[in-house]
């Protein structure tokens, strides 16, 4: 997919090859560097997905043959046993080209592509004002532990909403 943002500089969206991965490491690093909320284990995060196997959709958003943004999709567990539900995140662009709907084309990416996977549907823990205009939303009884309920949301992809505890992969915890 490739969309031109207002400066009309043209941004490609495509899943990461076996070269990006520095690239994703170092615009992660960048993306996350002065967020407030971060731990600047994004980017650890990110590895440990890799060499889990659990890193199942990877997408990179590219400019002037450079990567300059990136997000994932993982596998959650949801305590009351519904199966095919992903985690998106964490999703990063570098900073000098944000709001220029990056982000946007990136997540739009790994929702169409956990779908073509047949997922179930997907959560997100993150700004509800950004990811309520893909469709999440905030569901009663579907938790994930010491997070604000206002910031944790889920796409259903037609199956029914899940409710339980949520579960990320075990990548999540590293540097903690």
């Amino acid at each position: 997919m490739t969309e031109t943002p207002g400066g009309g500089q043209s941004i490609s969206v495509r899943s990461e090859g076996e070269a990006d991965a520095a690239a994703i490491e170092a615009v992660t690093l960048e993306a996350f560097r002065d967020i407030e909320y971060s731990d600047q284990t994004e980017h650890l995060i990110v590895r440990a997905l890799r060499d889990s196997g659990d890193l199942v959709v990877s997408v990179v958003a590219v400019l002037d043959s450079a990567v300059v943004g990136h997000a994932a999709a993982s596998p959650v567990s949801i305590s009351d046993g519904s199966l095919g539900w992903f985690g998106l995140g964490p999703v990063s662009v570098t900073p000098t080209v944000q709001n220029m709907g990056i982000g946007s084309q990136l997540v739009r990416e790994v929702l169409g592509q956990l779908q073509a996977l047949s997922a179930a549907g997907c959560v997100v823990l993150g700004d509800s004002r950004y990811y309520r205009r893909f469709g999440f939303a905030c569901v009663d009884g579907l938790v994930l532990p010491e997070v604000p309920p206002d910031h944790f949301m889920a796409l259903t992809f037609g199956s029914r909403l899940p409710t339980g505890i949520v579960s990320y992969s075990p990548a999540f915890s590293v540097g903690r």
